[in-house]
């Protein structure tokens, strides 16, 4: 870690963001049939997952990457959209913003790193009927889906905030699960 301008920077390379992105873009990927069945004429959300993929994979970081994040954004806040898949395209933009991950000592940057797991798992809570068995059932898979070098990353910065409401709830469970398992 470093200093500059009052703020501790934190050690991240081009290889750590594509390692975060990855893993957003797999957990936001799961659940984008919710949105689908939803909104079935609007991409939106998948073109951001698709957009995370391409960086993930080696592609640039870029304007495609923030537009389509701002897209999922909108497509989350469209009339008609239920709750779940309100989710699923926020679970979306967190990946496709992944790539835009913050090298500061910030505990909000974990929102960059976990989001689009914990929207994934608000979304299929939502579809259970709110169910939160299901939501911790989903947050065991993606902490299963975790890499090593991804959790090495999330051990770089501060523990998630407070706050949130469930979402935020759900962050936390999966920030101290991550950072706890062996």
């Amino acid at each position: 870690m470093s200093q500059a301008k009052g703020r501790i920077e934190i050690p991240l390379s081009k290889q750590d963001l594509r390692e975060v992105t990855a893993y957003a873009a797999q957990c936001a990927e799961v659940v984008l049939e919710i949105f689908e069945q939803v909104r079935p004429d609007d991409s939106r959300p998948r073109d951001a997952v698709d957009a995370a993929w391409a960086f993930a994979r080696g592609g640039e970081r870029g304007k495609l990457l923030r537009d389509t994040a701002w897209a999922a954004h909108r497509a989350a806040r469209e009339e008609g959209v239920t709750p779940a898949a309100d989710n699923v395209a926020r679970a979306a933009m967190a990946a496709a913003s992944a790539a835009y991950l913050h090298p500061l000592a910030d505990a909000h940057q974990v929102k960059h790193i976990l989001g689009a797991a914990v929207h994934a798992a608000r979304a299929v809570e939502l579809l259970a009927g709110d169910n939160p068995d299901v939501g911790a059932e989903h947050l065991d898979q993606a902490r299963r889906h975790a890499t090593p070098a991804m959790v090495e990353v999330l051990k770089r910065y501060p523990d998630a905030p407070p706050g949130g409401g469930r979402v935020g709830e759900l962050l936390r469970h999966l920030d101290h699960t991550l950072r706890t398992t062996p």
